[in-house]
């Protein structure tokens, strides 16, 4: 018994034809959806690690402004000023302090943990316990130029600029300026 091949129907045809040209506008439209969502990505880490790093608090050092495991969002390339919040690298890690002083000033610190530049008491509405610290620098100090004073917080335990180990911060260290904190929800919002 031999089969005859079977000639497909004018029907048949066009469910056929039909679809490869479905089959070949689903690879097109999903290729396309593929470029374009790996392209935002990219432009998506381009923008967060060259604009808008996103930094993970860790540690205790600036609370309670900051606590251990929220999520901030920090400003590339702007200005520095008194009271701000700023991360730089030092040692292979991203520290978080407060900028405290800028170059040419003085800074001085009493036994009780208040903090004067130029001789005017610094208002720090942000702390909630005053502390000297791990301080080994000669008091009054003076901030070197091209270089900013920071400390944390939590004066107690914060590694700043009061030790030579950590020292005062120079431009080219510089993360960016916090300016949100993204994580936990309940507390989002900018930082000031």
């Amino acid at each position: 018994m031999s089969r005859t091949a079977q000639m497909p129907t004018v029907e048949q045809m066009e469910k056929e034809l039909h679809r490869v040209r479905y089959n070949r506008t689903y690879r097109k439209t999903l290729s396309s959806t593929i470029a374009v969502l790996i392209t935002v990505a990219a432009i998506a880490i381009l923008v967060s690690m060259l604009v808008l790093p996103v930094l993970q608090i860790v540690g205790e050092s600036m609370t309670p402004s900051l606590v251990d495991g929220e999520i901030v969002l920090s400003l590339k390339g702007s200005k520095y000023d008194k009271s701000d919040i700023i991360a730089f690298y030092y040692n292979n890690k991203i520290l978080i302090k407060r900028v405290i002083a800028s170059a040419g000033e003085w800074v001085d610190i009493d036994a009780d943990g208040n903090v004067y530049v130029n001789n005017v008491p610094l208002n720090e509405p942000y702390i909630t316990e005053k502390a000297f610290g791990d301080c080994n620098i000669e008091l009054p100090y003076q901030v070197p130029d091209g270089k900013i004073f920071v400390m944390g917080d939590h004066r107690a335990t914060s590694a700043d600029s009061r030790n030579t180990a950590v020292g005062c911060v120079a431009d080219e260290q510089i993360v960016g300026r916090i300016i949100m904190r993204i994580w936990p929800f309940s507390r989002f919002g900018p930082l000031n």
